[in-house]
């Protein structure tokens, strides 16, 4: 999505979007050793920024633990689909939560989705119309099922990653081929990126810079405010349907999906948390929390044939305040 209003926030999210589009001119990073086969290395912290960059810039279409040909086993016996958040891709995007997975059991599945002009080589992905994104997230459940024999798959989505799905499981098939549902902090009910895009609405040439987001091969920007088009459309019938259980983990510091509490969704096969009432000290905002261990404990725990309700992170290990 685009840029929060405060000069500190605008300052890192910049300093990473320029991380990605810096090619040729930032120098080459070495690629992460190699893994064993039974046990991946899990990164947090600043190792997990140095990896979601180097992944960005030079691996944006393969993330460790993933994509392996595995088939579910019989304590895991769906398959889990990620799908990466606006702007990101499956390299950057799961770099801690693909291989900590793999490591637990579980068989994996990435994509890169969304891709237009801006996206530099898929680099930059989750940036087309989200109905198209949606289309292409219903092809790679059908080639995942086909692959292991699996009659659903979880999925687990970041930001865009974890409100598009809800498209895709209402009006085109996913229903019936999606278990469980689980979003990282994801942007179900817009945002209002701290009320810059109120403000915006209210000066006159609003439509038309919403037009030229839109032309320049970013629509998905739009369709993530808050009331907009397609949000509306999406949640005009209730916020989930029968059969799928959901789950969103999001934290108070989000400063992309604003207010946080927009990333709930509301229904009786729906599971909010919110991070810091088990963590109260984790600092971690929007992009931190696909490295923030607290969270990524809970993604697991509601993961599981029988999810605690009364589950208690271990707070340590927590994700970049960005």
């Amino acid at each position: 999505m685009s840029f929060p209003t405060s000069t500190r926030r605008a300052r890192r999210m910049a300093a990473l979007f320029a991380s990605s589009v810096l090619l040729g001119v930032v120098p080459a990073i070495a690629a992460p050793a190699s893994a064993s086969a039974t046990t991946l290395p899990v990164p947090y912290g600043s190792t997990a920024l140095s990896d979601f960059v180097n992944a960005e810039l030079f691996t944006p279409t393969s993330v460790a633990g993933a994509n392996n040909n595995c088939k579910p086993s019989a304590a895991h016996p769906y398959p889990v689909v990620l799908v990466h958040g606006t702007a990101e891709d499956e390299g950057s995007n799961w770099v801690t939560l693909s291989p900590l997975m793999a490591n637990a059991g579980y068989c994996v599945y990435a994509f890169n989705y969304g891709e237009t002009s801006l996206s530099l080589g898929g680099r930059v992905d989750g940036l087309n119309y989200m109905e198209k994104s949606a289309e292409q997230l219903a092809s790679f459940v059908d080639t995942v099922l086909s692959k292991t024999g699996a009659s659903k798959v979880d999925i687990v989505g970041h930001s865009q990653g974890g409100m598009m799905p809800n498209y895709y499981i209402k009006f085109l098939g996913g229903a019936a081929k999606v278990n469980l549902l689980i979003g990282l902090a994801p942007s179900n009910h817009g945002t209002t990126l701290d009320g810059l895009t109120t403000f915006l609405e209210k000066l006159p040439f609003a439509s038309a810079l919403a037009g030229l987001i839109e032309d320049i091969g970013a629509p998905s920007l739009v369709q993530q405010e808050q009331g907009s088009a397609f949000e509306t459309n999406l949640f005009a019938g209730g916020d989930t349907i029968s059969g799928p259980r959901y789950v969103v983990i999001e934290s108070t510091h989000d400063e992309i999906v604003t207010p946080y509490t927009n990333a709930f969704l509301s229904g009786p096969n729906v599971t909010n948390i919110t991070i810091q009432n088990q963590c109260p000290t984790d600092p971690t905002e929007h992009i931190g929390m696909i490295e923030d261990s607290p969270s990524l404990q809970n993604v697991l725990n509601q993961l599981s044939a029988s999810p605690n309700p009364s589950f208690q992170a271990t707070c340590t290990n927590f994700g970049a305040g960005i």
